[in-house]
């Protein structure tokens, strides 16, 4: 045993010190060269391993980030994959992920072959027909958000219980990457009145990078971290990732029946209130069952961060702005944003703990609607700091409002 865990140290030391190589500018077929012949039998898990270890050692996520397209493609030659996936039952995550990577290769080769036709065009003339027939194929690769958001939200956490963040952090940005090229894509594609020759540049310079950037994380998400995953969770794990799915949504294919997740298990360092106990409060009592109502009905969505910088409540009424699923519960603040902007938010929590600020706050436009975030400094009675707050809220409607209501008029019902 000890022989096997040496010659998978040195494994990962071998594929850390020629990444490095790579970082200081070697040519990557002399890369390509010295990976084929030492190490033909590197697995998901020491690729991942090599990414943790070259940012324990200082290296950023953002350095990381920007090889990681470059390493991926040399070790493209050299990891051995399994001539067989691992059998799973229809409907289990890696499953359904699976699935939707496949439905997403079809759909890119089907907008590749599109982008080849806008190349091939005049440089005169309006091609409008060419040009909203790739935009349509883009929108359908679009649905690619729901599948990342599953894997960042969800899969994302699970490693990051595991020990595991280093990969994520980097497979993240990629994703962020991806959906930046398809933005830009749908953007370009949504011009009218420009030439064959405009058109041309649009897929030289935005559609083939986008296409080639999502197709290169469906290789990562395969060869990489499905089978780190399949090696690392636990039943359990698969279960929990399985039950939060549905909040995010499916990508191209809907899931299929078969997979049994294990019953989850009870939360045992809580007290659970029956639904009739009644919490004191200085300025009253509310049952639990009263609490869980008053939560669920708030017009702003509410996430707790503790003391230690973890997760520890969101509530779920029922138009959340933006998606919440349990597995977030206990995680690391810093692990649940993008890493475009985890310095924020780490400057947040600073600001908070140390007194300085008590009240941040943002505004964004969300597809069309006005969202107002904001996050506060919770406090006990002698200013001693508990955690952060975030309230989030929809304020298209109210910023619609105008003169005076006065009178009782119940507005329609929502869908």
């Amino acid at each position: 045993m000890s022989e096997l865990i040496n010659n998978r140290e040195k494994r990962v030391q071998t594929l850390k010190e020629i990444i490095l190589h790579l970082h200081r500018g070697e040519a990557p077929e002399a890369v390509r060269g010295r990976l084929a012949a030492l190490i033909a039998d590197v697995d998901a898990s020491e690729v991942a391993a090599m990414e943790q270890q070259l940012m324990a050692e200082g290296m950023t996520h953002q350095e990381v980030q920007a090889l990681c397209d470059l390493h991926a493609d040399v070790l493209q030659d050299v990891m051995t994959r399994p001539a067989t996936p691992m059998p799973l039952a229809p409907g289990h995550p890696v499953h359904q992920l699976r699935a939707e990577n496949r439905a997403l290769g079809a759909a890119a080769q089907a907008a590749r072959q599109l982008v080849r036709n806008l190349a091939a065009l005049p440089d005169e003339g309006r091609f409008d027909a060419e040009r909203v027939e790739a935009r349509r194929a883009f929108e359908v690769l679009w649905e690619v958000d729901k599948h990342y958001q599953r894997k960042e939200h969800l899969v994302f956490s699970v490693l990051e219980r595991h020990g595991t963040t280093g990969p994520s952090k980097v497979m993240w940005g990629k994703d962020d990457e991806v959906r930046e090229l398809l933005k830009a894509s749908l953007a370009a594609l949504g011009e009218e009145e420009v030439s064959g020759a405009e058109l041309k540049v649009v897929a030289e310079t935005v559609l083939d990078p986008a296409l080639s950037a999502l197709e290169g994380m469906i290789y990562k998400e395969e060869n990489i971290l499905l089978p780190m995953t399949l090696g690392l969770f636990t039943a359990e794990d698969w279960g929990e990732i399985f039950r939060q799915s549905p909040e995010y949504g499916w990508c191209l294919v809907a899931p299929a029946t078969g997979y049994r997740p294990p019953e989850p298990r009870p939360v045992t360092d809580a007290v659970k209130l029956p639904p009739a106990q009644a919490v004191q409060f200085p300025s009253g009592t509310l049952s639990f069952e009263q609490l869980l109502g008053l939560f669920q009905t708030l017009p702003v969505d509410l996430t707790f961060v503790d003391r230690d910088d973890r997760v520890a409540f969101f509530s779920e009424g029922p138009d959340r702005v933006f998606a919440r699923s349990r597995a977030v519960i206990g995680r690391e603040v810093k692990h649940c944003h993008p890493p475009k902007s985890v310095h924020v938010v780490e400057r947040i929590v600073e600001d908070f703990k140390a007194g300085r600020q008590s009240v941040a706050e943002f505004w964004i436009d969300l597809h069309g609607r006005f969202v107002h975030i904001r996050y506060f400094a919770v406090r006990d009675a002698a200013g001693a700091y508990l955690g952060t707050l975030e309230v989030t809220q929809d304020l298209t409607p109210l910023r619609a409002l105008q003169g005076e209501r006065r009178l009782l008029e119940y507005d329609a019902p929502g869908p």
